[in-house]
């Protein structure tokens, strides 16, 4: 219901200002549930736009078509080479060359989903392959019921 009336009061807003009105009209400043809704609009975009600038500086790209792995469940509980015990339950993941504690944006390229993970361990040693994350942060990336491996884009974090 909510959702409803949120797009009626945005095509509201939309006509509005379509038509040429603007806030120097001596009715429409009087009405304060308009007026607020407006300013809330206004800020909602404004606190999204700034998000979305952050969010680009934030990241800086390292490798674009990589290719992601997961951890077998075997590991679990041994050391990894930072010392730290592993948990195919966190959100770590297994680089050749970042340093430990680094935290990467690993992103689908084929959906467009994206998690956050720190580096605590070194691998994967296998020809071709870029990066092993746990498996949850793999599932949580991968389309539903995916196993294997995924191209990925891995972002370094400022």
């Amino acid at each position: 219901m909510k959702y409803k009336t949120t797009i009626i009061l945005i095509a509201f807003i939309a006509l509005i200002f379509s038509s040429g009105f603007s806030f120097k009209d001596k009715d429409f400043q009087k009405n304060p549930v308009v007026t607020q809704a407006y300013q809330d609009s206004v800020k909602k975009v404004a606190i999204a736009d700034s998000l979305k600038t952050l969010e680009a500086k934030k990241y800086k790209l390292h490798k674009k078509n990589a290719h992601a792995s997961y951890y077998a469940d075997k590991f679990t509980g041994r050391r990894t080479a930072s010392g730290k015990i592993f948990d195919n339950k966190k959100y770590t993941a297994a680089h050749r060359k970042f340093p430990f504690g680094t935290k990467l944006r690993i992103t689908n390229e084929a959906n467009g989903k994206s998690v956050i993970v720190e580096v605590t361990d070194r691998g994967p040693f296998t020809k071709g392959k870029e990066i092993d994350l746990t498996k949850k942060a793999f599932m949580e990336i991968a389309s539903a019921r995916y196993g294997g491996h995924l191209k990925v884009t891995i972002e370094v974090m400022q």
